[in-house]
């Protein structure tokens, strides 16, 4: 038996009105966030990063490709392990469907990670995932945006996610990274975002907060604590 409060079509009619003023007043703020998040000032790389790719070597001015804009997921995928985050795995179960519409608006899309690319090949295969996935090793590229943590930088507390100092013993981190190139070839990073900072590009959690239950995660021992690879699901769930 429901123990939620339970009123006449009128009186829900007049709450939810009140409730789309709050909405409407929300999305103004996020338009007008989204436009600071653009104004913000560009850094050029100087550095040359170079990535693993199912055809080879692949920079990342080639990731690009005929667009002037990348976004690169940050997908926990360390060396060692045998298989990517289930979390990052949740977010990227939504990539695939939005890669033509990017390209539409100038945009390409790759996924890093620091596992050997034949790991990545076999786990997307394993998950059914298409968007182009590239392995940057041990190289400086993870490091340097902020979503891998060397030993030595964690045990002496210097190691930075989200802006602020890493609360977490793992070696890598989720997050986004886009990047601009110029019409000489010039590429600049322009923004990256981390930790809550990603929650945009999980549709299944924008679903899920429309609905009465919402994310229903609260008794949970953590976040997040329900979901699994999509493979792993009981079947008939």
């Amino acid at each position: 038996m429901t123990t939620h409060e339970i009123t006449d079509r009128p009186s829900w009619l007049s709450r939810r009105l009140q409730l789309l003023e709050r909405e409407k007043a929300f999305m103004r703020a996020k338009d007008e966030l989204a436009r600071e998040r653009r104004a913000l000032p560009w850094v050029r790389l100087d550095k040359e990063y170079v990535f693993q790719g199912p055809d080879g070597p692949r920079s990342l001015a080639e990731a690009f490709g005929a667009h002037s804009q990348l976004l690169v997921y940050h997908l926990m995928f360390a060396p060692g392990w045998e298989a990517a985050c289930k979390s990052c795995s949740f977010w990227a179960d939504h990539f695939d469907a939005c890669l033509p519409h990017l390209s539409q608006r100038d945009a390409s899309f790759v996924a890093i990670s620091r596992a050997p690319l034949p790991k990545l090949q076999a786990y997307a295969k394993r998950l059914g995932w298409k968007f182009e996935w590239l392995s940057s090793g041990e190289a400086d590229f993870n490091y340097d945006f902020g979503v891998s943590f060397r030993d030595e930088d964690r045990a002496a507390g210097r190691a930075i996610y989200n802006y602020a100092p890493a609360d977490s013993d793992e070696s890598d981190s989720p997050g986004f990274s886009a990047f601009y190139k110029d019409s000489d070839g010039a590429i600049f990073h322009t923004y990256s975002t981390y930790g809550r900072g990603i929650e945009l590009a999980n549709a299944t959690y924008q679903l899920l907060d429309l609905l009465p239950k919402g994310r229903d995660e609260e008794a949970l021992r953590f976040t997040m604590g329900w979901v699994r690879r999509h493979d792993e699901y009981p079947r008939g769930a």
